[in-house]
């Protein structure tokens, strides 16, 4: 099959290296850094490299939008009207709702299905891709009303063949189920981090910070960029989480104020038993402790 890669930092790489090296593919790639798209050529992620977006998607029969949160919904615009009828348009962003709704007055929208992996790694840029890093992972498939049904098919077998676990969820609830389980925790890590660093002003006192601090706040202030964007594009969602966190916060103040052993310890207890059910549960909720 051919393959058209837009964009090839960690995850358009390591979708291109999968798909050369488990589904015989031949891939084509662009991206707006002729450096990075040439590097990516040499590290065996690409086949040919494309000086534009139409180029890239020429004869492509799935094309891939892999670049930021804001400029997915320009490049998947111009990635629909460059490729030809019976060609699948996706992407990898982590919000979807509000992609969706960009291209949805296209005629071209019944080839679009958006996308979203949950999988990564602590580094990025195509020098780390790696044909391994989507196995076993959840893919989320976001088609509309409008979704070719055929299309959606060819793309499902194509994630799956890249060692993926594609599944169905709807835009909007995917972009709610993000807030609490990916965006939400970004959130209070740097609401944390920066609280801490105000009262901890004692360097040697920061020194002996325990281990379930500094896993917490492991992922404050992670990429500014795009981080910004992401929660620009799910602003209402992640806002009604941080409500219902405010919520929560207000009524463990409480108890922690009434000082009673008993219930503070029943409190303790109901969490743990939240957490177990996160554990062993089967639905995407219980998988964020898949993510990579």
């Amino acid at each position: 099959m051919k393959l058209a890669v837009l964009g090839v930092g960690l995850i358009g790489g390591s979708i291109g290296l999968a798909a050369r090296e488990r589904g015989g593919a031949e891939v084509r790639g662009f991206d707006p850094d002729p450096g990075t798209a040439e590097r990516a050529r040499e590290l065996g992620v690409l086949d040919l490299v494309a000086d534009s977006v139409p180029e890239a998607v020429a004869g492509a029969e799935v094309v891939i939008c892999a670049g930021p949160v804001r400029a997915l919904p320009g490049l998947v615009r111009e990635a629909l009207e460059a490729s030809e009828a019976g060609v699948v348009v996706s992407d990898v962003g982590s919000t979807k709702l509000e992609l969706a709704e960009s291209v949805a007055s296209m005629e071209q929208a019944t080839r679009f299905i958006g996308g979203h992996p949950l999988a990564g790694a602590e580094t990025a840029g195509v020098e780390n891709s790696r044909a391994d890093l989507f196995d076993g992972a959840r893919w989320f498939l976001t088609p509309t009303d409008r979704s070719e049904g055929l299309l959606f098919d060819r793309l499902h077998s194509f994630l799956a063949a890249l060692g993926a676990r594609p599944q169905a969820i709807g835009p909007a609830e995917h972009d709610r189920a993000m807030a609490t389980i990916s965006h939400l925790p970004h959130v209070l890590a740097n609401v944390l981090a920066s609280r801490a660093a105000e009262t901890l002003v004692d360097g040697e006192r920061r020194s002996e910070v325990g281990r379930s601090f500094r896993d917490t706040i492991r992922v404050a202030g992670a990429n500014p960029a795009i981080w910004g964007d992401i929660f620009a594009a799910n602003s209402d969602a992640v806002a009604a989480e941080v409500d219902a966190v405010i919520s929560r916060l207000e009524r463990a103040r409480d108890l922690l104020r009434a000082g009673d052993s008993a219930a503070l310890a029943d409190w303790q207890q109901r969490a743990h038993d939240d957490r177990v059910k996160l554990l062993e549960s089967a639905v995407p909720g219980g998988e964020l402790f898949e993510l990579r």
